[in-house]
C-alpha cells in the first residue's frame, strides 16, 4: 500500500510528472527553497527529491528498501 500511496500523496502535494503544479503546496515549498538558496533549488534537497519521485516514482532501490523496512514494521506490529 505504501509503495503506491506515498507517490500518490506526493502527487497530491503538487509534485507531478509535468512539473510542480502552480498554486500547490509543492510550489510554496519550491519558492521557499529558492529564496533560501539565492534563487535556485539545490540538487538533493527535499523539494528536488520529492519532484523526482512525483515525476518518475520510486527507483528500484527505494522500492526494495521500503519493502524491507515496511515488512519489518508490519511483522513487528503483527
Amino acid at each position: 500500500v505504501a509503495l503506491v500511496g506515498i507517490p500518490m500523496f506526493i502527487g497530491a502535494l503538487g509534485f507531478t510528472g509535468a512539473g510542480i503544479a502552480a498554486g500547490s503546496i509543492a510550489a510554496k515549498m519550491m519558492s521557499a527553497a529558492a529564496i533560501a538558496n539565492g534563487g535556485g533549488v539545490a540538487a538533493g534537497s527535499t523539494v528536488a527529491v520529492l519532484q523526482s519521485i512525483g515525476a518518475a516514482g520510486f527507483s528500484v532501490g527505494a522500492k526494495i528498501g521500503l519493502t524491507s523496512a515496511l515488512s519489518t514494521v508490519g511483522g513487528a506490529s503483527g
